[in-house]
């Protein structure tokens, strides 16, 4: 089959909250700094109620991906579950006009709301999540487009949606779908928490069904339980491709015996590290469908997330196509 997309993703369809923060209010909320804690809808309306003014986006880690992608020049399509109420809408409405294709299901009738994100920014840049899954965690095998997933040259699965049950089925599903049809499976880690709580079923889905691996510095170790040299080490004899980030330290490409080393792009402020690693998966796995050798994957990664960090907000502002001419890549 000709492939249609570059790359398709499976996560969730949250709606992002954005606001400015302090160190005091984190922990007068008993946020844990820069980490992603799960809340329940009545928690996740509280903390609504008392963060600062910000501002309102679609978002969630694999449709931010897809939107960088499409950025880029390159086409994608999202797997991802809404609510049937106002929220969902306005998804929907965001990523179709974001150039994506959205396919589900449909929207979810009589269930929990919408999903939402609601990020604090601390002045540094770094950002702390409270996600309240809503109805983004009630994606299921039957939520899987066989036809997307069989015409993506990448199928991307958002690590965050490795919690709930249902939508570790989804994956097993869409995995053995991509590759009975021949594409690659990627994978991201998305945080130490997911990787906290499912360590061991997480090894054992890369080593059986992952090709290319995302995670940052915190991630990578946090799954081998070692220091950053051993855990490369270890990761390279289990996918075919592992794309390590490490901040202001760029990040770190293996493949069998091969080792990158890719530089960050400058930046005159960070201003809010959100979605700075789905961009970096967004510009390699752009990179990675249309052919480019990895040390060239692994630097529109690095120029994708250099363009979000520098604004609020999880999406590209400015077209990554034209930067990346602009970069020569």
């Amino acid at each position: 089959m000709t492939a249609l997309y570059d790359v398709a993703a499976i996560g969730n369809a949250i709606v992002d909250v954005i606001a400015p923060a302090d160190d005091a209010f984190l922990q007068a909320e008993g946020l844990a700094r820069g980490a992603m804690t799960l809340v329940d809808q009545d928690q996740a309306t509280a903390l609504y109620g008392r963060m600062a003014k910000g501002m309102e986006t679609s978002g969630g880690s694999g449709a931010n991906t897809i939107v960088g992608v499409v950025s880029l020049g390159g086409r994608g399509a999202f797997i991802g579950k809404v609510a049937d109420d106002a929220l969902g809408a306005v998804f929907e409405t965001d990523i179709i006009a974001s150039g994506v294709r959205f396919g589900n299901a449909g929207p979810l009738v009589g269930g929990p709301a919408t999903a939402r994100c609601l990020i604090n920014v601390t002045p540094d840049g770094q950002r702390t999540m409270a996600t309240f899954l809503g109805a983004a965690g009630e994606v299921s095998p039957d939520d899987i487009d066989r036809e997307i997933v069989e015409a993506a040259r990448i199928v991307y699965l958002e690590g965050y949606l490795y919690d709930p049950l249902e939508a570790r089925r989804a994956f097993a599903k869409a995995a053995a779908l991509a590759r009975g049809a021949g594409r690659l499976i990627a994978l991201s880690l998305s945080d130490p928490f997911v990787v906290s709580r499912h360590r061991e079923t997480l090894l054992g889905f890369i080593e059986d069904q992952v090709d290319v691996l995302f995670a940052n510095e915190s991630e990578i170790t946090a799954l081998f339980e070692a220091d950053f040299d051993a855990s490369a080490a270890a990761v390279r004899s289990m996918v075919q491709i592992a794309a390590v980030t490490r901040s202001e330290k760029g990040s770190v490409i293996v493949s069998g015996t091969e080792t990158h080393e890719i530089a960050a792009f400058p930046v005159d402020k960070v201003i809010d590290t959100t979605g700075a690693g789905d961009q970096y998966a967004a510009g390699f796995c752009f990179g990675l469908a249309q052919g480019r050798a990895l040390p060239v994957c692994g630097k529109l990664g690095s120029m994708a997330a250099a363009e979000v960090i520098s604004h609020y907000g999880p999406r590209p502002q400015a077209p990554l196509a034209a930067l990346a001419a602009k970069s020569g890549l």
